[in-house]
């Protein structure tokens, strides 16, 4: 076993020649001994395709939700993490443009502008992210297409700005991504119900 300076939290095993060999982050040097031994057993069920005794996924969660450990996962993403961040002129689309537009409307000017960039792959699953640690959103490049309605690249973008506005709560055990305010926040976009069915169109 090895602790490797990671950007995240990450772990990783496998079994050679008789022989289990673990990488884990060296975030994770200085957990508890209970924490480490949550780890090992959900390393384990991994390697063995075993399910986990509940109680371990819970210890493990509970300790990366920590506010001192959150606090220095950040720092550490931000030092070792790379983000590939293109810029916000697209071949028809401009992202700043397009969040300077929303902050006017919804937000009376005040977000101030994170890094903004297209996604190297147009993906359908992730049609944006915002990265905390570098202050940057991200739009995968589907939408900057002169077929896609500006509409739904409006409604990604507004999207991810409700993520600087309402940051992830983090209670125990629990990461809430989407929370209340968040929700009813997002209710606010004009067109709301015709910007999902654009997207569900593509």
């Amino acid at each position: 076993m090895e602790f490797c300076r990671f950007a995240n939290p990450d772990s990783f095993i496998r079994l050679e020649a008789g022989a289990i060999h673990v990488r884990i982050s060296d975030l994770l040097e200085g957990a508890p001994s209970t924490v480490l031994e949550a780890l090992a057993h959900i390393l384990l069920g991994k390697l063995f395709r075993r399910p986990v005794a509940r109680i371990y996924a819970h210890r493990y969660r509970l300790y990366l939700n920590r506010r001192d450990v959150r606090r220095q996962m950040h720092v550490v993403r931000q030092i070792r993490g790379r983000k590939f961040v293109s810029g916000p002129q697209g071949s028809h689309y401009n992202l700043e443009a397009v969040f300077e537009a929303l902050n006017a409307q919804y937000f009376d000017g005040l977000l101030a502008r994170p890094l903004l960039g297209w996604s190297r792959q147009a993906s359908r699953s992730m049609l944006g992210h915002f990265d905390p640690s570098h202050n940057a959103i991200i739009i995968s490049r589907i939408f900057d297409n002169a077929g896609v309605p500006g509409l739904a690249l409006e409604y990604v973008m507004f999207h991810e700005m409700l993520h600087l506005r309402h940051p992830v709560e983090h209670t125990g055990a629990r990461r809430r991504v989407h929370t209340q305010e968040f929700r009813q926040a997002e209710k606010q976009f004009a067109r709301l119900r015709e910007a999902k069915e654009t997207l569900k169109k593509l």
